[in-house]
Formats: C-alpha cells, sequence, structure tokens
C-alpha cells in the first residue's frame, strides 16, 4: 500500500514548478533585446556622418546660349604693319606724314639731307664723263693706226719701207687696242661707281613700303636719323608706323587644357571692349603649333569676317568660339554656377545629388559668362547639383543637402 501512495504522489503536478520556465523564458528575451538594441547603436555610431552640402538646381538654358564652347580675350592685331626708317644715317630735313594718314605703296614719308651725296654724285657723273671723252680719243687714234698699218703693209710689199717699220706700226696699234679696252673696262667702273651714288641719292627719300595708315609720327625735320640705334637718345629709328588695315586679326592664348575645342576654320563670335553691343562675325585662321610652357597656353589667330574703321590695332576684344554646325550635344543645355564645376585632369566634373547621396558627372562645359556656366552635356534641368561641399567628397557619399 505505501508503494502505490509513492507512485500516485510522483504523478502530482507541482503548480511552484510549472511556474518557473517562464520567467526565464522572459529573462533571456530581454537579453537579446538589449544586444540587437546595441549591436543597432553601435552600427549607427560607427557609420559615417552625411556630408552637407549646398545644392542649386540646374535650370535649363535659352535658345541660342548653348552654341559657344570656349570664351577668350586677347588683342587686335596687325598682320602688315612696319616702322618706316631710313637705309643711311642722316638729318632730317622734310617730314610728309601725320598720324591718321592714308598712304600709298611708293608715296613719299620724309627726305634727309643730301648735301654730301649730291656732291658725290656730281662727281661721279664727272669722272664718267672724262672716262668716255678717254674712251672717244682712244678710238680716234685706233682709227688711225689702223690706216698706218695698211699702208706699212702696202710699202712692205713694194720694199719700199723695211719689216721693222711695220713691225712698229703694229705694235702701235696693238697698244691702242689694249689701251681701248681697258678704257672700256673704266667706263663701265664708272657706270658702277655713278648707280651706287644714285641708289644713295635715292635712299635719302623714304617712301612707304606698303599701303595703309599712319599710326605714328616718330621724326621731326632736323633731327638725325639712323636705321639702327646709335645711342644716347638723340637718333631716331624711324620716320612712322604704317599699318595695313586690311591686315588686322585677332591673337587671343588659349589653355593648353581647352585647346581642343578649337579647330582652324571654326566660327568665332568677337566682341571689342570699346563697343560690347558690336558683335563681330570671325573665325579661326590658324592655331600656331607651339604652347607657351611658363603660361600653359596656345596662341590663336582669328579674323574678321568684316571689318570696320572702329577696329583699331591693340584694342582689347573677346571672342567666344562656337560650336560646328554639325556638332550635337547629348541631352538638354542647362545653365549652373561656375563654382559647381571642379577640373579632373582633361575633364571637367560635377557632383549631383541623387537619394542622398554625391554623384561625380563627367560634363561638357561651353560658354561661361560672369558667374554662371553652360554645360552641353551630362546634367538635365532639374537636377540638384553640388555648388558648396567638404573637399574630399567622393562618388556616393551620404549628403545632407541645404539648397540656395
Amino acid at each position: 500500500m505505501t508503494h502505490e501512495k509513492g507512485t500516485l504522489d510522483d504523478l502530482r503536478i507541482d503548480r511552484q514548478l510549472a511556474a518557473a520556465p517562464p520567467t526565464r523564458l522572459w529573462l533571456w528575451a530581454a537579453i537579446l533585446a538589449a544586444v540587437i538594441l546595441a549591436a543597432g547603436l553601435g552600427w549607427r555610431l560607427a557609420r559615417p556622418a552625411a556630408a552637407e552640402v549646398v545644392t542649386v538646381v540646374a535650370q535649363e538654358a535659352e535658345s541660342g546660349e548653348g552654341q559657344t564652347v570656349l570664351n577668350a580675350s586677347g588683342y587686335v592685331t596687325a598682320r602688315r604693319q612696319a616702322t618706316v626708317s631710313s637705309k643711311v644715317t642722316a638729318k632730317v630735313v622734310e617730314v610728309l606724314i601725320e598720324e591718321g594718314m592714308e598712304v600709298k605703296e611708293g608715296q613719299v614719308l620724309a627726305r634727309l639731307d643730301t648735301t654730301n651725296v649730291d656732291a658725290s654724285f656730281r662727281l661721279a657723273e664727272a669722272e664718267l664723263r672724262a672716262a668716255r671723252t678717254a674712251l672717244e680719243e682712244t678710238r680716234v687714234q685706233l682709227h688711225e693706226a689702223g690706216l698706218n698699218l695698211e699702208r706699212a703693209k702696202a710699202l712692205v710689199e713694194e720694199q719700199v719701207v723695211s719689216q721693222a717699220e711695220l713691225d712698229r706700226v703694229q705694235a702701235a696699234t696693238d697698244a691702242l687696242e689694249a689701251r681701248l679696252e681697258r678704257q672700256r673696262q673704266e667706263e663701265l667702273v664708272a657706270e658702277s661707281r655713278l648707280a651706287v651714288w644714285k641708289q644713295q641719292l635715292e635712299d635719302t627719300i623714304i617712301r612707304a613700303p606698303f599701303g595703309g595708315i599712319i599710326t605714328t609720327k616718330n621724326a621731326q625735320p632736323g633731327e638725325m636719323i639712323s636705321p639702327v640705334s646709335a645711342g644716347g637718345g638723340f637718333t631716331r629709328t624711324g620716320i612712322g608706323t604704317v599699318v595695313d588695315m586690311s591686315s588686322l586679326e585677332i591673337e587671343v592664348d588659349v589653355n593648353e587644357s581647352y585647346i581642343h575645342r578649337v579647330t582652324p576654320g571654326q566660327g568665332v563670335e568677337a566682341t571689342l571692349d570699346a563697343y560690347p553691343d558690336w558683335r563681330i562675325p570671325s573665325h579661326v585662321i590658324a592655331i600656331v603649333p607651339t604652347a607657351d610652357r611658363d603660361r600653359a597656353t596656345v596662341r590663336v589667330r582669328i579674323g574678321f569676317d568684316e571689318l570696320g574703321p572702329r577696329i583699331l590695332p591693340d584694342m582689347g576684344v573677346k571672342v567666344a568660339f562656337q560650336s560646328g554646325e554639325g556638332e550635337q550635344t547629348s541631352g538638354s543645355v542647362v545653365k549652373i554656377p561656375k563654382d559647381a564645376i571642379a577640373r579632373d585632369g582633361e575633364r571637367d566634373v560635377v557632383f549631383v545629388v541623387q537619394e542622398g547621396r554625391a554623384e561625380r558627372r563627367a560634363v561638357n562645359v561651353g560658354n561661361t559668362e560672369g558667374e554662371t556656366s553652360v554645360v552641353l552635356s551630362g546634367i538635365t534641368p532639374g537636377e540638384r547639383v553640388v555648388v558648396e561641399g567638404p573637399d574630399d567628397l567622393a562618388d556616393g557619399d551620404r549628403v545632407e543637402e541645404r539648397r540656395r
């Protein structure tokens, strides 16, 4: 009986033991939740903070703004201009030019003192006349000697005179022929000497080498002029400067990083600093095949399609290189602040905010006027472009944007 009673007691449920397991489960659940919460908090604290950036919305450019691919500035230059001087050092006696005067090729600009040259020229003329007179005298003597020789030959045949007399007459004739040849050469020397002095006399007259406009007058009557600087500051090296206005063109220096945007024959719109409202159609003549290593620039020559009297040498000018007729741009043309564009090697890049992250874009920049640049491709209107941000901003970084 005792054994059966113990067996039945074993089958009885202990209410206190049955209530213990739920307490442990809640404890484990609380520990697991605390671990998950700590892990999430640690991950959040360890995650990099979002970079603060300032953005602007890219605006669609107006019609025509995307045609300019590059801007530059330079000066109007003359392909043909010359400071006219003399070949000799002499005193100026007459100046026939004034600033602004139009001259033709060969027109007399000034005259120099010819006192010494005139005297030498007259002496050379006298020497030439003397040489020709002596030559004529010798011709007469030679003619007489020829007649005597013929008579001597006839008398020798008749045995009236001896052979020695014939030889004497022959020698006299040969001597006169030699003298005549020498005097002919002296005549040529005298003619050459006269030509030299005639040229020096001509050199005292200063003429225009080509037609154009006188831009500067550098000498006055009474001053000395020389083809080279004589020192001391009292000798002029030029009478004046002549400029061929039909040869005016523009020279600009383009940064070598952008020279790939310029091609020969490309259309250009030029604007003189003196006349900012006058748009002058022009074109690229040539790209000078050398670079300035100090300034990292390449010189470009630009020709005017039409000239006018308001265009003057050395005027400041701004030029806008136009896109080619067949050149196409991908996407819409937009305007953004130029501060948003950065240079990365050979490319222009910007950062665009997409879904809270910075996206790096390569862009094709066109015209820049003031603080605004025209972007031909790489951005579409409405996209938000970073204009201010950390220097180490990289593609894919989280950003917290503030719109301008």
